[in-house]
């Protein structure tokens, strides 16, 4: 694989969603993961959007953040390590799916943590915009599961 292959990759990975890839060409394999995860709440901002403005580079204007941002998507994010259940049986409809609209309290999954079943809610109206694990795909603390837009 030559090196501007792996430049693509590596500004793909950058501009989606996902926090890590994993590539194999016969005996080479390519694992690529984001180090800035957002941060662990129930909803963040969109990746690449700043929480708070960074210090103005001399010369430069300070980028603005408010509410001025047309930009509203968010995350609900894994409050624990555990597993991922979309639904609450097998054989039971998912909680949500895409285009779902969402109220404050409702539950979106369920988390396995030690045998335990955590319900996962959303604390805000919103709608589903992208589920971005499988269903019974181990996560990790933070890790977004929902990508959502606020109503």
């Amino acid at each position: 694989m030559d090196l501007e292959k792996i430049e693509g990759l590596v500004k793909i990975i950058e501009n989606s969603s996902l926090t890590q890839f994993t590539l194999k060409e016969g005996d080479l394999k390519i694992t690529m993961s984001k180090l800035d995860h957002p941060p662990v709440v129930a909803a963040v901002p969109a990746p690449g959007a700043p929480a708070v403005p960074p210090a103005a580079v001399p010369g430069e204007p300070a980028p603005s953040v408010g509410p001025e941002d047309k930009d509203d998507k968010l995350f609900i994010v894994s409050p624990i390590v555990g597993t991922f259940y979309s639904a609450p049986a097998p054989d039971a409809p998912a909680f949500v799916k895409v285009g779902d609209q969402v109220k404050n309290g409702q539950t979106v999954c369920i988390l396995e943590a030690m045998k335990l079943m955590n319900e996962i809610q959303s604390e805000f109206d919103c709608e589903i915009e992208a589920v971005l694990v499988s269903n019974e795909q181990k996560v990790e603390y933070g890790q977004p599961l929902f990508r959502v837009k606020k109503l």
